[in-house]
């Protein structure tokens, strides 16, 4: 039943400012959650994956100012934990701390996600239970995250292992928009995103869950090409323009004899499927709008989606065109996952608006 129409929430709350609703909360988490899934990119273009190697402690210690000779001691101590860069490597004090403060962010938001769940519960009869389960599934999925967490160190960064990891870390974010949206509906928003026509919900719900579901594949594949050999496969194709890109190797379609090209190539014609899928899922979305007399806004969400890809696009062949051989402007590798990211929780507000507006629909026909 309609929470508004029930009368349960004041009309204080409804007319409040937005630092004092309560559905800024989930907001401030996604933030929290979307500055840890950049200091994860930030590890990953300093290779300081490996950096501390146990879990949850940094060479035996809960600090990470650990000297060459203490990291030296501790692997005579401790040689099965020799990381894939061998027992001479040793690691700077900054590599170490990049790696320590991304686990100590992702201890930090466990307080918050808790009290957003107890939250929750406390004003069940308020936002309602799926703002509730939402909260409890945050809480969930920051537990499956520190648990990939700690397989990505005992695996030395397996490339399934960090592609595992990211998309464990895009599902923890989008679930507190998806919370944010939920309980700004009860709220009383006038965002016409909450309230579409069924008819449009029936005919593009499939084509929005295909959007969704291929721009989160490509993710995970651009962690795998990112991880894959410890990122030597960024070389696959060779670099410049337009050697390294758009051709590869010299070539459209070049020889596969190294794993390094053939990697390359999958994550480049699978970026040009999802294209598709999103170019021409977004057009399609437009037309029925129209048709069914939705607002234009849920077209602009898939829009922005779209849109967000083709930037990638242009941001990633600049990571191929503006390198060399033995030097990767990384800086460019985490404005690529950084947008990538982004794009992907930009399509994530389609789907649960039509959620939203398919719960609504279905709590007023239970009224009438």
């Amino acid at each position: 039943m309609n929470v508004l129409k029930r009368g349960l929430l004041s009309p204080s709350l409804m007319e409040a400012v937005w630092w004092r609703r309560p559905s800024t909360l989930p907001v401030a988490l996604l933030v929290m959650a979307l500055v840890i899934i950049v200091a994860g990119g930030t590890i990953r273009i300093n290779d300081a994956g490996e950096s501390c190697p146990d879990w949850p402690q940094c060479f035996g210690t809960w600090g990470f100012d650990i000297s060459v000779d203490e990291q030296t001691a501790y692997w005579e101590e401790h040689p099965d934990e020799i990381d894939s860069r061998g027992e001479d490597h040793r690691y700077t004090t900054f590599e170490i701390f990049t790696e320590w403060i991304h686990r100590a962010m992702a201890a930090i938001i466990a307080v918050p996600v808790l009290l957003n769940a107890l939250l929750m519960r406390a004003k069940r009869g308020t936002y309602g239970d799926r703002a509730y389960h939402l909260s409890v599934v945050a809480g969930v999925m920051l537990i499956l995250q520190a648990t990939a967490g700690a397989v990505t160190v005992f695996y030395d960064n397996a490339d399934w292992s960090v592609a595992l990891h990211l998309s464990l870390a895009c599902i923890f974010s989008a679930a507190f928009i998806f919370q944010h949206m939920e309980m700004r509906s009860k709220e009383g928003s006038k965002n016409t995103i909450y309230t579409l026509p069924k008819a449009f919900i029936a005919a593009n719900k499939r084509r929005v869950n295909a959007m969704v579901g291929a721009i989160f594949t490509l993710l995970i594949l651009g962690a795998w090409v990112s991880s894959t050999a410890g990122g030597q496969y960024n070389q696959g194709c060779s670099v410049g323009f337009p050697t390294g890109w758009p051709k590869c190797n010299g070539s459209v379609l070049p020889s596969f004899d190294g794993p390094g090209a053939l990697v390359q190539m999958i994550h480049r014609f699978g970026a040009l499927i999802v294209g598709l899928v999103l170019v021409a899922g977004s057009a399609r979305i437009r037309t029925e709008a129209r048709e069914h007399n939705a607002t234009p806004s849920f077209g602009r969400i898939t829009d922005l989606t779209a849109g967000f890809w083709m930037l990638n696009v242009m941001i990633g062949g600049t990571y191929i065109v503006a390198a060399k051989m033995d030097n990767f402007p990384e800086w460019i590798s985490l404005l690529h996952l950084v947008v990538g990211v982004t794009g992907f929780l930009v399509a994530t507000t389609a789907l649960f608006s039509m959620r939203i507006s398919e719960a609504k629909s279905d709590d007023f026909s239970e009224e009438a």
